[in-house]
């Protein structure tokens, strides 16, 4: 027996992603509701919020960067819609990222990225480490050289989460704060949710948004479960002195010892450090080991960071794939779609997200931009109907 149908489309998860699609499908007309026991959580609570779809690129993953650089592009107007939908302010800012390299090494590694920045056609511009002091008067003075990358912008997730929250309910979404525990399916068909509380919550869509979560939700079939990971972050606060010239005026990124490491500098003088990529499964706890080497590669960084307060130290998960990249739209099951996956660029392919499932949505397809990503790139019977294809070279 499937359960009475209480709205259009009922998305599982009401992290950034989850909140982003409701948002649209609300807007595009659908009776929309969001089941989570907590909306406005999840990964977004600790992520960093920088949009860095120039500085984050990887070898192999230019399909990916075609995604992220369209999210990067709706940033602007899609930050302005939900500022007015909701009356906050998302700590969006246009400050640039820089790239440096602190020893020989990582500066050929610059240089490498630099060169494929400008193969993908992409604005970039090398700088001398005198050149890179001179824009950051708090860097290390070893610095050997950087890139500059001005159309790299941030917003603050937290801030971005709650806004959501409020242009959701604003928009009509119907919250369901429980935790969904198994999908329903009738006649071949994804009909609705059963909460843990026994509540049967039936829908004409579903969409599966619950970021490392959602690969095990009881009830999806087998081959239709999407294969994400949780990936651990750990990520530090601190606060920056009130004066002028700012503690740091743009994100800070390098490669220390092998391993990726930023710095944020928010308006609100908020410095985020960030983050650990540490393959453990669902811990997470906050360990002496990552702190000390957050702090210990920052402090050779910007060697005045350990006179800061510390004010807060967080983990959190990411939902990996295995090619690292998103799984978006409808799934070989039908009624059900996924949005999940995005792995460290969630808060970047917000924008693009909701305009994606939106469309998939109302028309049952994925618009040409997103066709890459389809899950069924990962299911035998939907593999055997797509063009054969190489996402990504990176391994996960």
């Amino acid at each position: 027996m499937s359960p009475t149908r209480t709205s259009d489309v009922l998305v599982i998860g009401g992290g950034i992603i989850g909140l982003v699609t409701a948002w649209r499908a609300a807007q595009r007309g659908f009776a929309t509701a969001v089941v989570d026991p907590a909306p406005g959580g999840g990964a977004a609570q600790v992520a960093a919020g920088m949009l860095a779809a120039v500085t984050e690129l990887h070898h192999g993953e230019q399909t990916l960067l075609g995604l992220n650089l369209a999210s990067a592009r709706r940033y602007p107007d899609f930050a302005a819609e939900l500022t007015d939908a909701s009356g906050q302010d998302l700590g969006y800012r246009r400050c640039g990222t820089l790239a440096v390299a602190l020893d020989a090494d990582d500066r050929a590694h610059l240089r490498e990225l630099h060169a494929l920045q400008r193969q993908s056609g992409l604005e970039s511009e090398w700088l001398s480490g005198r050149d890179c002091r001179r824009l950051e008067p708090m860097l290390a003075p070893g610095v050997r050289g950087g890139l500059r990358v001005d159309g790299d912008h941030q917003v603050d997730p937290r801030r971005l989460a709650a806004a959501l929250v409020t242009a959701c309910e604003r928009a009509g979404v119907v919250f369901h704060r429980k935790r969904a525990e198994r999908l329903t399916v009738a006649r071949e068909r994804a009909t609705g949710v059963v909460t843990g509380e026994g509540e049967e919550l039936g829908a004409g869509q579903v969409v599966l948004a619950a970021g490392s979560l959602s690969g095990r939700l009881a009830g999806v079939p087998e081959d239709v479960l999407p294969p994400v990971r949780p990936v651990k972050g750990q990520v530090l606060r601190l606060t920056m002195p009130d004066h002028r010239p700012p503690f740091l005026s743009r994100t800070v990124r390098a490669v220390v010892r092998g391993g990726a490491l930023y710095l944020v500098p928010r308006e609100s003088g908020e410095l985020v450090v960030g983050a650990t990529s540490e393959e453990m499964g669902w811990d997470t706890t906050v360990t002496a080991g990552g702190v000390y080497e957050l702090l210990r590669d920052a402090h050779e960084l910007v060697p005045g960071i350990t006179e800061l307060p510390l004010t807060e130290t967080r983990a959190g998960l990411r939902p990996g794939s295995p090619d690292n990249a998103p799984l978006l739209g409808p799934t070989v099951l039908d009624g059900l779609l996924l949005a999940t996956g995005h792995y460290r660029n969630g808060v970047l392919l917000t924008p693009v997200t909701g305009d994606v499932l939106a469309h998939a949505l109302v028309t049952g397809e994925l618009p040409e931009e997103a066709r890459p990503f389809t899950p069924k790139r990962f299911s035998a019977a939907g593999a055997q109907q797509q063009p054969a294809r190489t996402l990504t070279e990176q391994p996960a």
